[in-house]
């Protein structure tokens, strides 16, 4: 499979605009998450690719091959496109067994040679071998969702969609399972286009992050990218903390305040110390910034006292200009 093309795709539902004409390109072999709050339109986009919900127009393109297209009356139903979908809920039949849970989409479409060697694959693909015999409620929250990804793959699918897949668990299986489904899916190197509203999933997981908000596609790009010099307020306010000097306009993340001045062209603010919380490996401290500047978040390595008066410098190569 080559690239997916969407080019100007938009949805409504009655007077509601789920996407606005968005146009994006997904990389062969590429992680990519759509990143934005509940009712940004990331689902709808989501199911739209995967045939699940009809554009009210636009265009979809897969290696060449139009998929859908408004104009040309282009519909390719959901099951021709071959796509694997892994859901928040993980979608497990309780009364199959492991095996006949990954087994259903080759039942499904009548593919029975080599079926016990498939799926026993997948199984050992999302290292679940010896397992295929239990039922869902025998396994942890982790493993039915290897369960869910190992039924998404084993039709060789040529983009496998995540809406929000991990949402479900608790945050340390969560942490876990991030590291693993993206191992996974490096390893058998399927394009994967990920759903999610955690920026900490959205940002150590992807090659590239598309950030929505209110349907409209903000900005896109490597999280790098994103978090350094983001093209919108939102985007900067989305993802990680930010500090304004200028509303709207300028901003320099938390990391990058220091509690001495290390040059003569440092900007030098003054603020009370108003709020600290420790973090393990440091001090989260809020401060009442003196200039109208409101509050900053700042790092400390070390416990300061509530209701100082700090002085806190920025070097100038780390405020960022957010043009819209």
């Amino acid at each position: 499979m080559g690239d997916i093309t969407i080019r100007l795709l938009e949805k409504s539902f009655g007077s509601v605009q789920a996407l606005r004409p968005s146009s994006l390109t997904i990389a062969k072999g590429s992680f990519t998450t759509l990143l934005g709050p509940s009712g940004c339109g990331k689902t709808t986009l989501l199911r739209m690719l995967a045939g699940l919900e009809t554009p009210d127009a636009g265009e979809i393109h897969v290696d060449g091959e139009c998929y859908y297209s408004k104009a040309q009356r282009i519909n390719k139903p959901a099951h021709q496109r071959h796509f694997g979908m892994v859901f928040q809920d993980f979608a497990l039949w309780p009364h199959m067994t492991i095996f006949e849970n990954v087994a259903f989409g080759l039942r499904a479409a009548r593919k029975k040679n080599g079926l016990r060697e498939s799926v026993l694959h997948a199984l050992k693909t999302v290292r679940l071998e010896g397992m295929e015999k239990r039922f869902p409620h025998q396994l942890s929250g982790g493993q039915q969702q290897r369960v869910a990804f190992a039924r998404a793959i084993i039709m060789k699918p040529q983009l496998v969609l995540f809406d929000e897949p991990l949402s479900a668990l608790d945050a340390m299986l969560r942490d876990e399972m991030r590291a693993e489904l993206l191992h996974l899916v490096k390893e058998i190197g399927v394009t994967a286009l990920y759903v999610t509203h955690d920026q900490t999933e959205a940002m150590s997981m992807s090659d590239e992050v598309v950030v929505l908000k209110e349907g409209e596609i903000l900005q896109r790009g490597t999280p790098e990218r994103i978090y350094n010099a983001p093209a919108h307020p939102f985007v900067a306010q989305f993802i990680g903390k930010s500090n304004w000097l200028m509303k709207d306009k300028q901003m320099v993340r938390p990391e990058h305040i220091r509690w001495r001045e290390e040059n003569t062209a440092d900007h030098r603010f003054e603020g009370t110390l108003r709020h600290a919380s420790y973090m393990g490996d440091r001090y989260e401290v809020e401060l009442d910034m003196h200039q109208d500047l409101g509050i900053w978040t700042a790092y400390s390595p070390s416990r300061l006292s509530i209701g100082e008066t700090m002085q806190v410098y920025v070097s100038p190569q780390h405020v960022h200009d957010v043009v819209l």
